[in-house]
């Protein structure tokens, strides 16, 4: 490793690395804002619209830890770029298809390069910065950049969905990522440093294709299977995705006690405080991806908020996470599990709020306050579960526990969207009605506040403060 080369240009590589995660995030608020240009241009369902926002967060779920230690096998360099590779090619198989079958399939395959990608900018950032101080700092970047793609792609996706010239506008929102992801390579392979290999890794590939594969057909039936009035294959579909994730379990378990490699250690599960953070992660990311898609379609299809205006409704949303996530950052050591129950309270009031203020009729002003208010109590949360999650974790198991946080993070995402929007649209039963879709979304904020209730639960099972690892 050229050691001169690296404390130079260090800066310069992580904000090469940061590409990747600023990708990924913007394709995912990308395309939230565009679902109902994408629906209509498409002539798809509900339900085929589900899969195509869940597929991409499956993907990426499946091959996370594959991913990572990939890049541990071969080089984070070389993973990176091809990952970088994968993903444009992806983003541009996304754009040019023409059903919604095949816009799923590419999503899935967008979203499993991704993983490869985006878990190397973690690990880049602990190889450039040993120093403790520079690292946080680094780490810091990478929250703002998160906050920062969140911005462009709400604003971007409304923008661009409406856009109209030789191409259709939808498609430019996956087109786009062609030339941001050719310069990122070319910046890659010009000032990126190689890091060391290791050389005996395992790699559970079977594990990663049943994960996908279990989960896929669980995610299937609950977004298509509704939409057909559960016919038989739905069952049968249903029982043999269950049987496999069980299967899937038990052979996480063997190896697990053969101290192999596999996708889930299970011997984490038996530490009752981790299975709390768990739990608390997957019901608040279900709660906070099937809301951002939900509230995204009542403005469009509810209220008849043009896509770019949309995406302009969820710009305090944005703003206030990044704030409030800066602010709590300072006060997360002294106050530890507290500063998370206060922003699940405000993301409470901002729930209620809604329920009784939201109707068929526009109203800007109130409309952006409220996606502002629970902006500002998810800034206070969402990028705070992680610390909770490993603080009752010894240190050597830091790195698994936090690659089984961000695979539950991507599963729970899919989840909320198969499930907490399926009642959404299962309660839509006339969509081309304006008045129909308020009984729909006060049916979720419904959801949504029991979903708070567990969290809220689980958190106050966890020790109070946030103390030091051993």
């Amino acid at each position: 490793m050229d050691l001169q080369k690296m404390t130079t240009n260090k800066w310069l590589q992580l904000a090469i690395v940061l590409t990747a995660p600023m990708l990924y995030v913007i394709d995912i608020f990308i395309i939230n804002i565009s679902i109902p240009t994408i629906k209509a241009n498409l002539n798809a369902s509900d339900g085929e619209m589900q899969l195509v926002v869940s597929a991409y967060l499956l993907g990426s779920a499946s091959f996370l830890i594959i991913g990572a230690r990939t890049g541990d096998y071969l080089g984070k360099k070389r993973v990176f770029f091809w990952g970088m590779f994968w993903f444009t090619f992806t983003s541009c198989l996304c754009g040019l298809c023409i059903n919604a079958r095949q816009l799923i399939i590419a999503r899935f395959l967008q979203g499993v390069s991704s993983a490869f990608m985006v878990t190397q900018c973690i690990s880049y950032i602990q190889e450039l910065f040993p120093n403790a101080a520079e690292r946080a700092k680094a780490i810091g970047w990478y929250g703002i950049t998160l906050s920062i793609a969140a911005i462009i792609g709400q604003i971007l996706g409304g923008y661009l969905a409406e856009t109209h010239l030789s191409i259709a506008g939808w498609r430019l929102i996956f087109l786009i990522n062609l030339p941001i992801g050719i310069f990122s390579m070319l910046m890659i392979k010009k000032y990126l440093i190689e890091t060391e290999r290791v050389n005996n890794i395992r790699f559970d590939y079977l594990g990663a294709l049943m994960l996908a594969v279990s989960l896929g057909g669980i995610i299937y039936v609950l977004s298509i299977g509704r939409e057909q009035s559960w016919p038989g294959w739905s069952f049968f579909l249903l029982i043999f995705s269950f049987l496999l994730l069980m299967m899937f379990l038990v052979v996480q378990m063997k190896l697990t006690k053969g101290n192999r490699t596999p996708i889930l250690d299970l011997k984490l599960f038996l530490n009752k405080e981790f299975n709390y953070g768990l739990m608390a992660v997957l019901f608040h990311f279900m709660l906070h991806a099937a809301y951002l898609l939900i509230i995204a379609v009542f403005l469009q299809s509810g209220q008849g908020v043009s896509a770019i205006s949309c995406g302009m409704y969820f710009l305090p949303h944005a703003l206030l996470f990044m704030i409030s996530s800066i602010v709590a950052s300072k006060l997360l050591t002294r106050w530890g599990k507290r500063v998370l129950q206060t922003g699940l309270l405000i993301i409470l009031i901002s729930f209620l709020l809604q329920l009784c203020l939201f109707n068929e009729k526009d109203n800007p002003v109130c409309t952006m306050f409220l996606i502002g208010i629970y902006g500002l109590g998810n800034g206070m949360v969402l990028p705070f579960l992680l610390n909770i999650v490993l603080n009752n974790i010894a240190l050597e198991n830091a790195a698994m526990a936090s690659g089984i946080f961000s695979t539950f993070q991507q599963i729970a995402s899919a989840l909320g969207i198969s499930i907490i929007s399926g009642i959404f649209y299962y309660k839509l039963q006339h969509p081309e009605v304006a008045a129909a879709y308020v009984p729909a979304l006060r049916l979720t904020f419904y959801v949504d506040v029991v979903c708070l209730m567990v969290v809220i639960l689980m958190l106050w099972r966890l020790p109070g403060k946030l103390g030091a690892r051993e």
